[in-house]
């Protein structure tokens, strides 16, 4: 996968336009509407700092502190998804663009929503990730061998949107270490529509050495193992 540059490439530069408006119940005025065109790769507490900024005019003094928040046609967005995955659950192939997002600073839904006061709590959720997927993939190994400025490069690689700056790191993560003939697992979440997702272990190849297939990995899904509310 690491040589497939430019399809990496394309996959990387997937956008999605998004408009944003506020709230009818936080402002007594009509506020001017945003328009974004955000990566499908990124997680919205990195892409929307200047949409916090453009609709705190319009809110009360006593908003201004409150955490922002955003949904999707009444369904909060949970910013730890990745924007793309969120835009399929809920818009899909079948929805107009751009992407209708309506943006909060008062009543945030704690029972759905995990709150996120700052972007060092993204980067933990982003290293996170991508530990217990190095340890599916080549058991820590790639990870755990990273200095701290490769951790630096690869995060500033996403929040910045630099393909190059990223990749330059993640290869790592995607090509099987010496000792091993490929991945011992491969790192997969499968999302149901109502956001619940289902995580398994997943074998690169079959008992007798055949790759498996896509349609394979489906059938493994079948039947629910984990399901995560949020």
């Amino acid at each position: 996968m690491a040589n497939d540059r430019e399809i990496l490439r394309e996959i990387w530069e997937g956008k999605i336009p998004v408009h944003f408006k506020l709230s009818a119940d936080e402002t007594d005025v009509e506020p001017e509407e945003y328009f974004l065109l955000i990566p499908r790769l990124s997680y919205f507490p990195l892409v929307t700092d200047k949409v916090r900024k453009h609709f705190l005019r319009f809110v009360s003094n006593e908003l201004q502190d409150g955490e922002m928040w955003m949904d999707s046609n009444g369904t909060p967005l949970k910013w730890h998804f990745p924007i793309g995955v969120l835009y399929d659950l809920l818009v899909g192939t079948d929805g107009t663009l751009p992407w209708h997002v309506t943006v909060h600073f008062s009543k945030f839904p704690d029972d759905i929503l995990i709150r996120c006061p700052n972007k060092e709590i993204v980067e933990a959720h982003f290293m996170s990730s991508l530990k217990e997927a190095d340890v599916l993939k080549h058991r820590g190994q790639v990870v755990s061998a990273m200095q701290k400025k490769d951790h630096n490069q690869l995060w500033l690689g996403l929040v910045n949107d630099k393909f190059d700056q990223f990749w330059a790191v993640n290869r790592r993560l995607m090509e099987p270490i010496p000792d091993q003939d490929g991945f011992k697992h491969i790192p997969v979440r499968c999302y149901a529509e109502d956001g619940t997702y289902q995580q398994k272990l997943v074998a690169p190849s079959t008992a007798s050495g055949q790759k498996r297939l896509l349609q394979d990995l489906l059938g493994d899904f079948s039947t629910p193992v984990r399901k995560a509310g949020k």
